[in-house]
């Protein structure tokens, strides 16, 4: 995988988050990869990860979305790092905020994925 391949891919799984797709973000992850979330909880391997995803694409958060800000990526060591904003609208409220994903790829698949995000702990609100 060369440098462009790698920054399609990033760009591939961010779109695939923003179509709210967990089908298509899980296929970019490889089998036994980690999601390390920015609230401290770690998730390893395709079921704990789709679980752990699963709030998100639910809705139970609200509608996210990640806005691109900036992507370098390193072919050769297997890693990209992807800085974006979350904006976040739920009850006519909208919440914006930066944040970053470091990714790790072996053979064309995320093998990790930790964010880190300047943010509060998204939390699940009370349904009315």
């Amino acid at each position: 995988m060369n440098d462009a391949e790698l920054r399609d891919l990033v760009l591939r799984f961010t779109d695939a988050f923003n179509r709210d797709d967990v089908d298509s973000v899980m296929a970019l992850l490889a089998d036994d990869a980690v999601y390390d979330e920015f609230n401290g909880r770690r998730s390893r391997g395709y079921a704990a990860i789709r679980e752990a995803l699963t709030p998100q694409f639910r809705g139970d958060f609200g509608r996210i979305r990640f806005l691109r800000e900036d992507v370098f990526v390193d072919a050769a060591a297997g890693k990209a790092l992807i800085r974006w904003v979350c904006s976040r609208e739920k009850n006519g409220k909208r919440r914006a905020w930066r944040g970053l994903d470091i990714l790790h790829v072996r053979s064309g698949r995320i093998t990790e994925k930790h964010t880190y995000a300047k943010a509060d702990v998204p939390r699940r609100e009370p349904e009315a």
